[in-house]
């Protein structure tokens, strides 16, 4: 008889701590807390949004005194890039997307833009993954141009199409 039934039997290795990402090292993405907590900065920023929209749908851009004028339309008459977004906004309330792509076309893109990432971001918050952006020095240079482009033809008589 043996003494030691195990000497030749296969077993399974001792667990040295040691797994596919190294010693004791976490999994990749933490455990998903509530969904409340998740929501919450999602949900935050909408509200801000929203109650800046509302502000601006309660209080007419278009009547003086109101709000102030841009620093660059004041001391120079050149329309900058976000010249016309109150009144964009404000039309953009009321449901005048006619008025609100003339006040400025490029802040009307840039609320379905911000549309279109509050519901990304919201899906990702529902389901637990984490919202990263990484945004490339090509996109950077690109909305960059695309400012000064607009920039520059509705300053032009050919863009004033473009201005508020």
């Amino acid at each position: 008889m043996d003494p030691n039934p195990t000497a030749g039997a296969v077993t399974e290795p001792e667990h040295t701590g040691h797994g596919a990402y190294g010693p004791y090292a976490p999994p990749p993405f933490p455990p998903p807390r509530p969904l409340a907590r998740r929501l919450l900065a999602p949900l935050g920023t909408l509200a801000a949004v929203a109650a800046a929209f509302a502000y601006v749908g309660t209080v007419d851009p278009n009547e003086p005194g109101h709000y102030p004028v841009c620093p660059l339309l004041r001391f120079t008459g050149v329309y900058c890039p976000g010249c016309g977004g109150l009144r964009s906004a404000h039309a953009f309330v009321h449901g005048d997307l006619g008025a609100a792509l003339g006040a400025n076309a490029l802040a009307v893109i840039g609320y379905g833009v911000f549309a279109v990432v509050m519901a990304l971001w919201l899906v990702r918050a529902v389901r637990g993954l984490p919202m990263r952006v990484a945004v490339s020095p090509v996109l950077w240079w690109g909305v960059g141009g695309v400012l000064a482009l607009f920039t520059l033809v509705r300053n032009l008589p050919f863009g004033s199409a473009l201005a508020p």
